[in-house]
């Protein structure tokens, strides 16, 4: 049963946040000022068990869902993160992670043995003092390295995101390329969004996807690539020399809203249907009121079925004050 909106789209892709917790406080995502000491984070009982997140991810792909990507917050801050991998490793879906890279040193093995398929790293520049900066708890970027270098032992193929705000980390641009050309990894640079309120997000603060392909270009030539697949988020770019590729995700400047195919639950159990949703729909209390598969499904294929966002197509000084879902909640 394939489930599309009312542009027609399908939907394809899910993305399930585990914990809305975090070990890092990155400027743009969870700023100390806000997610500080005294911030209330979800309690055990609020999260979603595995055991209900393997339910619901089962009546996705029964609606058309082929990938699987778990996130956080942090999600390898998540307890035997493990356990859920198995059993929806057992659903064949493409199934996939992203970690800022902190714990996969212990963690990668154990997920590559669960069935993980691979693993996106979060990794904003490769100078040491601006990462530190970046991530604000004083985090040297050689032990992310380090977890890269694990999951790859591990088998786990990686791609490697670097968000690039203007004035903070934008001068790593080359170097990120420089380091993880002629490597197996594939790195994406992303485009600084304006996910909830807390990251004080301004235009200005945005490196176009342009900008940065053409600063690589200027070193490295770089040619197109074609998209793999309907609704790819990452526009490719190979090295001319066959040294490999690049992938920009340009959502402020080259909106994609017209081919995207990704619902993402939050750790509570929140359905949303846009990166930039204004609100959720509540699957938990559906879960834990007796609801039947049927009765779940017919949820989970009504909410997609009315489904018109185009956030990114529509962004204007008007919806910038919208009461927006933070990234640490929904995930990425």
């Amino acid at each position: 049963m394939n489930a599309l909106d009312t542009l027609d789209r399908p939907l394809r892709d899910l993305r399930i946040s585990v914990t809305d917790r975090c070990n890092f406080r990155c400027v743009y995502c969870m700023p100390k000022e806000v997610f500080g000491r005294d911030y209330h984070f979800l309690e055990r009982k609020e999260l979603l068990t595995f055991e209900e997140l393997e339910r619901l991810a089962r009546l996705f792909v029964a609606r058309g869902v082929e990938k699987i990507r778990i996130t956080g917050g942090e999600p390898l801050l998540r307890r035997e993160l493990e356990r859920l991998l198995e059993s929806l490793a057992a659903l064949d879906v493409d199934l996939t992670l992203t970690t800022n890279g902190t714990l996969l040193p212990q963690k990668a093995r154990l997920l590559a043995d669960a069935g993980l398929r691979r693993v996106t790293v979060s990794l904003d520049s490769l100078d040491d003092e601006a990462f530190r900066a970046l991530n604000d708890v004083d985090f040297p970027v050689r032990r992310v390295l380090e977890g890269i270098d694990a999951a790859a032992a591990a088998g786990l193929p990686v791609k490697v995101n670097a968000v690039i705000k203007r004035g903070v980390n934008d001068g790593s641009i080359l170097e990120l390329a420089r380091h993880f050309k002629e490597t197996p990894h594939t790195l994406r640079f992303i485009e600084y969004m304006d996910v909830g309120h807390t990251n004080g997000w301004r235009l200005d603060d945005v490196v176009p996807a342009a900008e940065i392909v053409r600063t690589i270009d200027e070193v490295y030539p770089l040619e197109p690539v074609e998209p793999s697949y309907r609704g790819e988020v990452a526009r490719r770019w190979r090295y001319c020399d066959g040294s490999g590729e690049i992938g920009v995700i340009a959502s402020v400047t080259q909106p994609f809203c017209g081919d995207c195919t990704r619902a993402r639950i939050t750790a509570d159990g929140r359905l949303f249907t846009c990166l930039f949703g204004l609100r959720g729909h509540d699957l938990r209390a559906l879960l834990r009121g007796g609801a039947t598969d049927e009765e779940l499904g017919e949820a989970i294929g009504g909410v997609w079925a009315v489904r018109g966002d185009r956030y990114s197509e529509i962004r204007s000084e008007r919806t910038l004050d919208l009461p927006k879902v933070e990234m640490s909640a929904i995930g990425g």
